[in-house]
């Protein structure tokens, strides 16, 4: 049976300096907005901290994420399988630290499809949403914009702006993951602009399939990317 898939994204709070997003050491990054959209559905369900009168706050209270973890696993628990694109590495770890359900993202993390760790963990190396995107000949993100400018809008007051970037984001992600398994491959554009390409015989794997397929070669890589990055967080080698 095709799964039903819930695909979600997260935007953070509090800008991080660098071109190269090292974010861990700035944290608690604090979360500004959330999106999730169901294959089933047409409109994406939003979350971003407000204040008394109602108007967006800075970045979601910790009640807030509680809630935001309380209602994807309630849409998991009806049947759905969570998807992200790095929510393994990132928006999952964020939202466990910003709700305090540590136990609770954990099981979400794990039992999740996070296609860009599937990628990673069969080829040694991520793709880009973006470039998967495009390899597939689907529509991307906003021109000029990205994730690493969204706590900035968000401090300008540019609400609307990144709440329709990150209902972009997750529309993407399921896009993708839907038409990937479809085909049984995903395609992408490389960093050199060539297509890449990798077979999904069984479709996309889970976070725990994942991490059972067997190291692939990476000694061609100057610094290959462990795969402890991501899971450390949930305990798993």
């Amino acid at each position: 049976m095709p799964r039903e898939y819930l695909a979600f994204d997260i935007e953070t709070a509090k800008e991080v300096p660098g071109a190269d997003f090292n974010w861990k050491p700035h944290r608690p990054l604090g979360i500004c907005c959330a999106a999730a959209l169901r294959c089933d559905a047409q409109e994406a369900m939003l979350w971003h901290g407000k204040k008394a009168d109602g108007a967006p706050a800075g970045r979601l209270s910790q009640a807030e994420a509680t809630q935001v973890v309380q209602d994807l696993s309630r849409i998991v628990a009806e049947g759905y399988t969570l998807l992200t694109w790095n929510g393994l590495g990132f928006d999952l770890d964020i939202l466990a630290e910003e709700s305090g359900l540590v136990g609770e993202c954990k099981e979400l993390a794990l039992n999740h499809v996070d296609a860009m760790f599937h990628v990673f963990c069969q080829l040694g190396y991520p793709v880009g949403l973006e470039k998967a995107a495009q390899g597939l000949k689907l529509p991307g993100k906003p021109p000029g914009m990205s994730g690493v400018l969204a706590p900035q809008l968000w401090g300008q007051g540019r609400f609307q702006e990144v709440l329709k970037y990150v209902t972009q984001d997750v529309r993407i992600a399921l896009q993708v993951a839907l038409k990937s398994e479809e085909r049984r491959r995903l395609e992408w554009i490389t960093r050199r602009g060539t297509p890449g390409s990798m077979d999904l015989p069984r479709g996309w794997l889970t976070v725990r399939e994942a991490a059972k397929l067997p190291l692939p070669d990476t000694s061609w890589m100057t610094r290959p990317i462990p795969r402890s990055e991501f899971t450390n967080w949930v305990g798993m080698e």
